[in-house]
């Protein structure tokens, strides 16, 4: 694999549709491409499994992020169901506590117990929100302190529970890097090319700048999806980062 394609292989498209049938048309567009795709919960819960099933049967790698954050035992459960989905990746809110994630990651193990050959998910933990601002954090969270600080104590705690990383902004990862080591994953949403809208999102860089704070997955979705081309807008993203 060149290194063009290793980095398309960490660019992840958020399939953020109502049904399968949108979602199936910008798979159409974007067909050959292999980057990987992410279903939430909008497409998941209007979709369910099947849909995920059929992403794998088309050869993408693909994150389920549903943001699982429950009791321990329902959350146990939850990660073995997709486990046995065979998804690639998925996560689970940190802010659960150590517990919780301790919990997904047995029923990860499980599963696998069950499933000689299988593959091992990349199971991840969500930091705080990239939609998240400093005011939002203190003033209705009621989370203390910084953005960073926050994000860093869940990364950690996460990393101690047996995660494989964490969900958070390319903001933050640089220092993620820096306390819980070189090979902890880092997933950053809050993907804006230049020039696109930030909409919803409150900590945001362009695909490039994210790679070059040594982030391993970038998430994008409107700048995509919301295109009047969504095959060139990907290709775009591509080359920005491959120059």
């Amino acid at each position: 694999m060149n290194r063009a394609d290793s980095l398309v292989g960490r660019i992840i498209v958020a399939l953020d549709y109502p049904d399968a049938g949108g979602a199936r048309q910008l798979l159409k567009r974007l067909e050959g491409i292999p980057c990987y795709m992410k279903v939430g919960m909008e497409l998941f819960y209007a979709a369910g499994p099947q849909f995920v099933l059929e992403l794998k049967e088309a050869g993408y790698n693909v994150f389920l992020d549903l943001k699982m954050h429950d009791i321990p035992n329902t959350v146990k459960g939850g990660s073995a169901s997709i486990t046995h989905l065979g998804v690639d990746m998925f996560n689970v809110h940190a802010a659960g506590g150590r517990a919780m994630m301790e919990a997904a990651r047995e029923g990860v193990e499980q599963a696998l117990s069950g499933q000689p050959g299988a593959s091992k998910p990349i199971l991840i933990g969500v930091t705080q929100l990239t939609s998240t601002s400093q005011q939002v954090l203190n003033e209705e969270i009621g989370i203390a302190g910084s953005m960073e600080e926050a994000v860093l104590r869940y990364a950690e705690s996460a990393k101690s529970a047996g995660l494989d990383g964490v969900v958070a902004s390319p903001l933050e990862v640089t220092r993620i890097k820096e306390r819980c080591g070189a090979t902890f994953v880092t997933v950053t949403p809050g993907i804006r090319p230049a020039g696109s809208a930030a909409g919803d999102q409150s900590r945001v860089m362009t695909p490039q700048m994210a790679f070059a704070q040594g982030t391993d997955y970038i998430v994008i979705g409107r700048p995509i999806t919301a295109a009047e081309d969504p095959r060139e807008a990907l290709e775009n993203i591509v080359q920005s980062i491959t120059v």
